[in-house]
């Protein structure tokens, strides 16, 4: 199976890159990375197909948000606290927040919906995702470029020892979930602060 996997990604890489841009992303683009290191794929091809793809991703959101309020606020009742944090860090930083968004565990879906439900320029909003999309993807694939040795050996030494990579990926993964959750706190309690006053 795995060597199945493989040979889809020699064969079919960057559409195969392209699609998981859309869907998910830093994976797939470490995945690039590797592969841009050890001659299957072409770093700057991978960069533009990547960055492409995080922008085709972020633009669906964008017009979900922006054709399907109503849609939204049925289907996304349960979402109502991570739309009021993506409304409050839009007022508090502006566009910056696209270049942003990319980075942030559990808003990367919910911000340009958000957005895509104000009356925010699509234009200005469509520019500034590509730039900032293909930001995303060089920052992303090309330190997995660069190391791409060190990360097979490092795979291969997860691999035989997964009892032990296991509970550090998972509480690496707890630890971004955590610091999230909390910044998602302080930033209702201080909307929820100044409303009080």
């Amino acid at each position: 199976m795995e060597e199945l996997f493989i040979g889809w990604l020699r064969e079919y890489g960057y559409v195969i890159l392209f699609l998981w841009s859309i869907v998910e992303g830093e994976m797939g683009l470490i995945m690039g990375g590797i592969m841009s290191h050890t001659g299957h794929m072409q770093y700057f091809m991978t960069v533009f197909v990547a960055g492409l793809g995080g922008f085709t991703g972020d633009q669906i959101y964008f017009y979900v948000g922006r054709f399907n309020k109503g849609f939204i606020q049925r289907k996304l009742h349960k979402q109502r606290r991570k739309f009021a944090i993506a409304h409050l860090l839009l007022k508090k930083y502006g566009w910056p927040i696209i270049f942003m968004q990319r980075y942030m565990y559990g808003l990367r879906t919910v911000i340009p919906m958000s957005i895509g439900i104000t009356k925010y320029s699509a234009k200005k909003f469509a520019l500034i995702n590509l730039i900032s999309a293909w930001a995303w993807a060089a920052i992303t694939v090309t330190p997995a470029y660069y190391f791409g040795e060190q990360i097979l050996m490092l795979l291969a030494y997860a691999k035989q020892h997964w009892y032990l990579a296991l509970p550090i990926a998972g509480a690496f993964c707890y630890g971004i979930y955590a610091y999230f959750q909390k910044l998602e706190r302080r930033l209702l309690q201080k909307r929820n602060d100044r409303f009080s006053k």
